[in-house]
């Protein structure tokens, strides 16, 4: 294990942010990160968790330990003829397992090919895309405790998954560091095409029988066409949650906007935020260095040299735009820093 000083994140995040960290190392097993943790306490540093750095936006350098998690590993746990139990280490990149769960024909993680970020921080977000979410094929995770060093399995009982939220977000933010992710997937798939553009996708591919890997592709194509490559702009995908409504207010804003897409749920009405902000007119917008991207509203784009400060302000003049339009407040996704 190799405590660096003075260490530039730029390579580290998504948007491409130029700011430093006075102390990171890189852990790749559970017995680095322990060794980590004792190196922040005695030093009296505060500690900070990387993965992949798709979902933060670095406002400021880190007077902090950076632990950049990079735990690897897939094994199966326990197989049988309908499905197979995998264990993963927090730091594999996500897509990647995907891929893998496809070559396997493990079913239930293609709808979510070509997200972002680390398979440790897909329970953390309870990551979702095209009618699915993590929750769906998580079975436990185990993680170590920041301050105790304590090693705690928890089921998704524990995780409290809810829209892009997790206890790890919230009661138990910061104290836990996840190290490795146990998921069920399925030998016998039930296809789910009717969210989004799939469906229409497939049509265009000429995929008349639906697979794993044409739903995976398909899913791949979609998000090029609308979401930048990070390699080549800086971005951190989706930068707000779609919102949810009350039914009655939804009814209420559709006299007015006859227009707006929605989708029902649980808690009343989903409304894209892409949709909101298009209608704001942020879509294409660029400040310098920073914008909002010209294909989808939802993200919010670094071009090179920008700052995190700016991009935060962005998106703050973006939601008192969407909320005096709408009366409907946006909430990020991204983590500020």
């Amino acid at each position: 294990m190799n405590i660096q000083e003075n260490i530039s994140l730029q390579p580290f995040n998504t948007f491409g942010i130029d700011k430093k960290a006075n102390f990171f190392v890189k852990v790749k097993t559970e017995d680095d990160v322990k060794k980590a943790l004792v190196f922040a306490k005695e030093s009296k540093l505060p500690v900070f968790i990387l993965g992949g750095g798709s979902n933060i936006l670095l406002t400021k350098d880190l007077d902090a330990l950076v632990i950049k998690i990079e735990i690897s590993g897939i094994k199966v746990l326990e197989e049988s003829e309908d499905e197979v139990i995998v264990e993963v280490g927090a730091g594999e990149n996500w897509h990647t397992f995907v891929l893998h769960c496809i070559e396997n024909d493990w079913a239930g993680a293609e709808n979510l090919s070509l997200i972002p970020g680390t398979v440790g921080a897909s329970p953390m977000q309870n990551i979702g895309a095209y009618g699915i979410e993590i929750k769906e094929i998580f079975k436990s995770l185990h993680a170590i405790h920041r301050d105790t060093l304590h090693e705690k399995t928890f089921d998704a009982q524990d995780c409290r998954f809810g829209y892009r939220e997790s206890v790890f977000k919230s009661d138990l933010k910061d104290q836990y560091i996840i190290t490795k992710v146990v998921f069920i997937l399925k030998k016998k798939p039930t296809f789910h095409i009717e969210y989004g553009a799939i469906k229409q996708t497939l049509e265009e591919m000429g995929i008349e029988e639906p697979s794993l890997r044409s739903i995976s592709q398909a899913v791949i194509q979609i998000r090029l066409s609308k979401l930048p490559d990070p390699k080549e702009i800086g971005n951190a995908g989706s930068f707000f949650k779609n919102p949810t409504v009350p039914l009655e207010f939804f009814e209420s804003l559709k006299k007015t906007y006859p227009e707006m897409p929605s989708f029902p749920n649980e808690q009343g009405v989903k409304i894209p935020a892409a949709w909101l902000i298009e209608k704001t007119g942020w879509k294409g917008k660029t400040f310098g260095s920073i914008g909002v991207h010209k294909n989808q509203p939802l993200v919010l784009v670094n071009y090179g040299g920008g700052d995190g400060n700016e991009i935060k302000l962005l998106s703050e003049n973006i939601q008192q735009s969407v909320f005096r339009k709408f009366g409907i407040m946006l909430h990020p996704e991204v983590n500020f820093l």
